[in-house]
């Protein structure tokens, strides 16, 4: 049994309007799920991807108007997306720049190509080059050159205190690989672990920092909610019987109706998913709509007219 590689990551923002014309009209991505965090129905849940909201592709949001992240460890720290080239990261830096983000040129990290930046929230992200390996589906109603366009998540950079509970956990029940190791940025003396799941290569990797020396982080806006790796749709009985035979607490198995879930933390705290590829975005809405109009899951139509009511326009 392995993992398939990342599927989505969720974060917090607390002015969602803003994000929305953010990571739409600055980053270029797709609006693909336009719904309701179906545990909080008072907040949205966005989803934005690449053109047909492939898994894989998925950068989502919860609305919460809560106090910024206080950053430190325990938490997830950056998420990569995936850009096609040099040139596309030359672009990108010249992009970020001009909408007046704090952008510094294109610097080699583990090998890649890579430019750091945050969003206006301080949710920090980062382009990586990933050779234009493997397919993309460019949104042709994108501000941004479909050459140059989000391919895609890329690694996840968790920070951990101590590596060996974690270690356990991905290696013995998530069957991933520690395949090298890396400098962060901030603190050199600590290497991140990079581990490794399914068919490798940057869509599938999960990167550890291990630093000891900061305080636990305190969620809040700008920060990441949790991060999901993809399982095959027909392997999910196997991973919900797998995490209870070893003895991994988690939540059971949950229907998203997009998708199928399995939560859990991780030993420091970090929350992290199993999810399901399908059946996906396309099975209550045409593919050409998609994001258009708020969706709901079956079990909360009922409820629609007053969830509705409680949502603030995005557009």
């Amino acid at each position: 049994m392995e993992l398939s590689g990342i599927h989505h990551l969720t974060a917090v923002s607390a002015q969602i309007r803003a994000s929305h014309r953010f990571y739409t009209q600055t980053l270029g991505m797709r609006l693909v799920k336009r719904s309701v965090n179906q545990d909080d129905t008072s907040a949205y849940h966005l989803f934005y991807a690449d053109a047909k909201g492939s898994p894989g592709s998925d950068l989502t949001f919860f609305d919460w108007p809560v106090p910024s992240e206080r950053r430190g460890t325990r938490a997830i720290t950056r998420t990569a997306l995936r850009v096609a080239g040099p040139a596309a990261l030359a672009w990108w830096a010249a992009h970020l720049r001009a909408q007046g983000l704090a952008v510094g040129e294109p610097l080699e990290q583990d090998g890649r190509l890579t430019l750091a930046f945050e969003d206006p929230e301080g949710q920090r992200l980062a382009l990586i080059d990933d050779g234009g390996l493997g397919p993309s589906f460019p949104w042709e109603r994108s501000p941004v050159p479909a050459e140059h366009q989000v391919r895609g998540l890329g690694p996840i950079l968790i920070s951990v205190p101590s590596l060996p509970p974690t270690q356990r956990l991905l290696q013995q029940a998530l069957n991933m690989r520690l395949v090298r190791q890396y400098a962060h940025a901030d603190t050199p003396q600590h290497p991140v672990h990079v581990f490794e799941m399914g068919p490798g290569g940057p869509a599938a990797e999960l990167h550890v920092a291990v630093q000891p020396e900061l305080p636990p982080a305190q969620p809040g806006a700008g920060g990441v909610h949790h991060v999901a790796f993809r399982i095959p749709d027909d392997a999910y009985d196997a991973w919900a019987e797998r995490l209870n035979t070893l003895r991994v607490a988690n939540s059971g198995k949950v229907d998203r109706f997009w998708f199928r879930s399995l939560y859990f933390r991780e030993p420091n705290g970090i929350l992290f998913e199993l999810a399901t590829d399908g059946p996906g975005f396309g099975v209550d809405e045409d593919a050409a709509t998609l994001g258009e109009h708020v969706v709901l899951p079956p079990f909360l139509e009922p409820q629609r007219a007053a969830i509705i009511a409680r949502l603030k326009p995005l557009d």
